[in-house]
């Protein structure tokens, strides 16, 4: 092992580190905060509806579909709809990050309500249970306090903008999206899942309520997993990987 990769996996060198990162992205997303804020009163919610919004419901992607929905002229329902289904994401991250963080009591519930996309990748770049609580916390905490600030500038500044497409603001939801999606596509299938839901989108746009056109291209995701699931398993059985059956066993013992 070399002095550099001792160094980077020493708890006494880690932690800190990982702390100062999840700061760092802590004040980097909350920064959105301004456009979520100033969207949100431009497109009709009061200033306290805003902070308490960014406060409770505490998930970037949800809140700006949630705001889209309604400054494009749709019901309540499709922007709840679209809003909970980006939140689902965060219940995937509480099952990843289970063993490792406080399940119950009041920290419990704190972890719930902090589990979000930089909480849980800052949680994941540690290598260690302690490094990942210490960069689960930095950044969920970070973010929270830096998120909720930046909202109430951003809802400030937004009761005073005649018209928000001036100032770009009617693209800023569209443009968080992109920015949260960029750094995910890792592989030419993920860009491919991406384009299609994309495609999806735009043509039912035009047919669809505001809100249901996001859901329509989240169905193309889901239609995509499952498919991709439903043929992963039987390559595994065949392959014999652990949890598929085996009958050598008992045809050994028949043969006996």
């Amino acid at each position: 092992m070399t002095a550099s990769t001792s160094t980077a996996l020493d708890p006494a060198h880690e932690i800190p580190a990982i702390r100062r990162r999840g700061w760092s992205v802590g004040l980097a997303t909350g920064l959105y905060g301004i456009s979520f804020g100033a969207l949100a009163t431009a497109s009709g919610l009061s200033l306290w509806q805003a902070v308490v919004l960014s406060a409770v419901l505490f998930s970037g992607g949800s809140q700006f579909a949630l705001v889209g929905v309604i400054g494009g002229g749709g019901g309540a329902v499709g922007a709840v709809l679209a809003s909970v289904l980006l939140g689902i994401r965060n219940t995937l991250y509480g099952v990843v990050l289970a063993r490792t963080l406080p399940r119950g009591g009041l920290r419990g519930l704190l972890r719930a309500h902090l589990t979000i996309d930089e909480s849980t990748a800052t949680a994941l770049s540690g290598t260690t249970d302690e490094a990942r609580r210490a960069g689960f916390w930095a950044a969920g905490v970070g973010v929270w306090i830096f998120w909720n600030l930046f909202t109430l500038i951003g809802a400030l500044a937004g009761q005073h903008i005649a018209d928000p497409g001036a100032w770009g603001l009617d693209g800023a939801a569209a443009a968080a999206f992109l920015a949260l999606l960029w750094p995910r596509l890792a592989s030419r299938d993920l860009v491919a899942l991406a384009v299609a839901a994309g495609f999806v989108a735009t043509i039912t746009t035009p047919m669809l309520p505001a809100g249901l056109p996001v859901l329509a291209a989240a169905a193309v995701a889901v239609v995509v997993g499952l498919v991709g699931a439903s043929r992963a398993h039987p390559a595994r059985a065949a392959e014999g990987e652990p949890g598929a059956p085996d009958e050598r066993p008992a045809t050994a013992e028949a043969q006996r």
